[in-house]
């Protein structure tokens, strides 16, 4: 409901130009080269960009977010692939999809305008941030990948090993940039545009149902063993308390999904029960 008073809003006020709108997928931690079909899968990106005016006016980021965010080849390759979108197809009205610690990337930007001389641009054409999971108080998981236990290579395949952005992520590391750098949390001034989280709240692996199998079912196997480290609100990775820790909630993953099926963290960035529709109609 929120979502559709600001865009409301957002019509009221325009001038009375057709906008030029565009949608770029920002992948979560690791390093990207072809994140249409190693990180997103192109059958979820060509879904949700039907939701555009002109499906052509889209972008997929491929970026080194094994970094810190503020780092040149994350935040900096961020805004330098951003930028060059809206110039060479001339966007005027850009939403943002981000997963997981892509979500803290693309917060970095919105919250540190003097930083780099290309974020205030990226800024202003921004419409909104969906936010798919975001690591945005980071997880418990990144202390145990960091303390090198048990679960480091269990957990390789998720997070990586200890990369400055694992690093980052560990949940006091999280409070710090929240407190200081990062715009959006409680007791800190809102972010200059909005950062809508859908939060995934479980993870099912019955072999019998074939719902288990949506994005991967070894992976959501894995995904359900690490959630015995965290909170039973929780996607695999990350607690529901950290996905929606910055910005609003647009939505828990139960009350949207069809069947009322939860996203686990993989699958929260796939064309799973419904989310490709939910974020194509959103554009």
């Amino acid at each position: 409901m929120k979502k559709l008073v600001s865009a409301c809003l957002l019509w009221a006020l325009a001038v009375p130009v057709f906008a030029n709108t565009g949608v770029a997928f920002v992948h979560g931690t690791g390093k990207q080269t072809n994140a249409l079909n190693d990180y997103w899968k192109s059958e979820f990106v060509n879904s949700v960009r039907q939701g555009l005016p002109n499906s052509s006016k889209y972008t997929v980021i491929n970026c080194d977010f094994e970094q810190y965010m503020w780092n040149s080849n994350a935040a900096g390759c961020l805004a330098s692939q951003l930028g060059s979108f809206i110039s060479a197809q001339g966007i005027t009205d850009m939403v943002v999809i981000t997963h997981s610690n892509g979500g803290n990337v693309m917060r970095w930007i919105m919250s540190n305008p003097t930083w780099d001389s290309r974020y205030p641009n990226i800024i202003s054409k921004t419409r909104w941030v969906n936010a798919l999971a975001p690591s945005s108080k980071g997880t418990p998981l990144a202390e145990a990948v960091i303390q090198g236990n048990i679960f480091e290579s269990a957990l390789g395949w998720l997070l990586g090993y200890q990369s400055d952005a694992v690093r980052m992520q560990q949940p006091s590391w999280m409070a710090n940039y929240n407190a200081n750098w990062l715009l959006g949390t409680a007791g800190r001034p809102s972010l200059p545009k909005g950062f809508w989280a859908v939060v995934g709240s479980d993870v099912e692996t019955a072999i019998w149902d074939s719902d288990s199998y949506c994005g991967g079912y070894t992976l959501n196997v894995g995904l359900e063993l690490t959630q015995a480290w965290l909170n039973s609100c929780s996607d695999g990775f990350l607690e529901c308390s950290s996905q929606s820790g910055a910005g609003s909630v647009w939505f828990t993953d139960t009350s949207r999904t069809n069947g009322r099926e939860p996203l686990s963290h993989n699958q929260s960035r796939r064309k799973c029960f419904g989310l490709d529709v939910i974020l194509r109609n959103d554009l």
